[in-house]
């Protein structure tokens, strides 16, 4: 058997059966390590699942990158039509990594009431539109069917409809200015059937959108069947995004523009970046804090041990030898403040997970709950990476060893 790790077994069992001022200590230094690594563990998984949440939220409402008209100047409505007729559509076999690629057109309208009005831009989709993006945040009714004839049935906001005071089977009377007209004629009248509403949490957009049948924009737009607004292109790694957007505009004919939504929404992603930051620092913080208490630990331990210090030494035990003792004691406590804080903030997370106990202001945080992202990847990167700078942080410390005189050790006892 190993002799420094005989040793240091033999003086974590003895710890259970002496009380000394090593004790307290020693719980102190265990308790920081746990509380350490709860608070990385909530603050890597929170700040990653806050992210991943957002840019989910961005590209239901978007896709993850946007080819639209040069003409169309980044307007809120779709204002010059493009042919699906085109290479890319409906498959993008030119670039690798798209997963999905759907047909949209956008229109402003005015929705009024008996009561009151209110602005909204109507998002046309058809038969090609992937709700697997965008069905997690219907919270009453169903999906609209948009796959037999033209119908009225739309999905509406919570937020319009608390605002209108509107519900599931009502009408939604609209208002839409006709393209190319005067300004005394008549408005174009759609009273659509409210099938579903839904709520992302994502106020810039619940205030926004209403989702109808595409076939009504283009009526209104006077647009052939094959006619649409913009495309909406699905990658399947948002890491790629700056990469497949780049591959996708050298890939659409020179009338055509793209647009990645981190181009788009730079304000938004910038913002996200900052939690990057965040994140380091906070570690960065704990791990310094955690290293100082285990130092404490270390040197009370050293300073109790000192007798037998100077007998190892007295027998011929090198100093690296004891303190590889001292080391391996060190050690074993981090790993129990590990386990702990590892039992304690991954069920914490997995208690958020199910049942969102934490809440968040949407105006701040475009989420009502505090949203969780738990990867085995990073929970084996945050333990790895607290042990081994806890332990380099320990040597230094370890170095007093070296220090203790034999002959004054052993007196001393």
């Amino acid at each position: 058997m190993n002799f420094e790790y005989f040793i240091a077994k033999r003086l974590i069992k003895g710890k259970e059966h002496k009380s000394s001022i090593l004790t307290p200590i020693t719980k102190i230094a265990i308790s920081a390590i746990a509380i350490g690594m709860i608070m990385m563990l909530i603050t890597v998984a929170t700040g990653i699942g806050l992210q991943r949440k957002i840019r989910e939220k961005v590209a239901a409402f978007n896709g993850h990158v946007l080819i639209s008209s040069f003409d169309n100047n980044s307007s809120v409505e779709s204002l010059i039509p493009i042919t699906t007729n085109q290479d890319f559509y409906p498959e993008f076999e030119e670039v690798e990594g798209i997963q999905h690629l759907q047909g949209v057109a956008t229109k402003i309208g005015l929705i009024r009431t008996e009561t009151d009005f209110d602005g909204v831009v109507v998002k046309g989709i058809g038969k090609d539109y992937n709700w697997d993006y965008f069905k997690e945040y219907i919270v009453e009714g169903r999906i609209p069917n948009f796959e037999d004839k033209v119908n009225d049935e739309i999905l509406l906001s919570s937020y319009f409809a608390n605002r209108l005071g509107l519900k599931i089977g009502d009408k939604a009377i609209t208002y839409f200015l006709k393209k190319n007209s005067s300004s005394n004629s008549q408005p174009n009248i759609r009273a659509f059937k409210i099938v579903g509403i839904y709520n992302s949490g994502f106020q810039e957009f619940d205030e926004t959108y209403l989702f109808a049948d595409i076939r009504h924009v283009q009526r209104m737009n006077k647009w052939k069947p094959d006619e649409v607004g913009n495309f909406e292109v699905f990658i399947d790694d948002f890491d790629k995004i700056d990469e497949k957007g780049q591959q996708i505009y050298e890939n659409v004919p020179s009338t055509l523009d793209s647009q990645t939504i981190t181009l788009k929404y730079a304000t938004i992603f910038e913002w996200l970046k900052l939690f990057d930051l965040n994140i380091i620092g906070i570690i960065g913080i704990i791990i310094l804090v955690a290293g100082i208490n285990m130092i404490t630990a270390l040197l009370v331990l050293i300073l109790e041990k000192t007798p037998m210090i100077g007998i190892l030494k007295a027998l011929g035990t090198t100093d690296w030898s004891i303190r590889k003792i001292f080391l391996y004691n060190a050690g074993y406590l981090i790993l129990i403040g590990l386990f702990w804080g590892n039992l304690i903030g991954i069920g914490l997370l997995l208690l958020q997970q199910k049942y969102g106990v934490v809440g968040l202001n949407p105006e701040t945080y475009y989420v009502s709950t505090a949203p969780v992202y738990i990867d085995i990847g990073y929970v084996i990167l945050l333990n790895a990476g607290t042990m081994v700078l806890c332990m380099i942080m320990l040597l230094i410390p370890s170095y007093i060893v070296s220090k203790i005189s034999p002959t004054k050790s052993i007196r001393f006892e």
